[in-house]
């Protein structure tokens, strides 16, 4: 598939098979994401979860996190502001490597779902707690990872009315 498709057709897929989700497959996706733009120096860490009873755990502090409970794997995204060479800018980065995790996840026939952790305090909180990250760390998402057991069509966002030329 190539990389404007892959945008296109990338949808939240919150429904996956049994099918685990091999290791090098969890690699690859690690290097897409770590092959995104960065404004200050790659503050990101990432924390792969397979443990079933870990990613059930996540729904007891984040109530919009039922599709990890199917998920085969999850990446913890998480941002260092100690690494950051421009302030605040761990957010921007790390926000990018979560979408390059989603688009190649879709590339490569996984389904995926940004979990949102960050800004809500009880999440990051819940995150570090359970998976043992430190206080100076942010996690901003956990992508949920399986095969898709559910097919959802290209949804077109594109709104002509929203783009300005040269000037609003």
């Amino acid at each position: 598939m190539d990389a404007i498709q892959a945008i296109l057709s990338r949808r939240s897929i919150r429904k996956y098979t049994s099918e685990p989700v091999s290791e090098e497959t969890v690699n690859d996706l690690l290097k897409a994401a770590m092959s995104a733009p960065t404004a200050a120096n790659q503050p990101w860490d990432f924390v792969v979860v397979r443990e079933r009873s870990t990613l059930n755990a996540v729904r007891q502090f984040h109530p919009h996190a039922e599709m990890l409970t199917l998920a085969a794997a999850a990446i913890a995204v998480c941002g260092d502001p100690t690494r950051e060479t421009l302030k605040g800018r761990w957010l921007l980065d790390c926000a990018a490597a979560t979408e390059n995790i989603l688009i190649a996840a879709n590339a490569i026939g996984l389904g995926a779902c940004w979990v949102g952790i960050y800004p809500v305090e009880e999440r990051i909180q819940g995150l570090r707690d359970l998976l043992g990250i430190p206080a100076h760390v942010i996690p901003l998402s956990m992508v949920s990872l399986g095969y898709p057991a559910e097919k959802k069509n290209p949804s077109s966002r594109y709104k002509p009315e929203r783009i300005h030329l040269s000037r609003w």
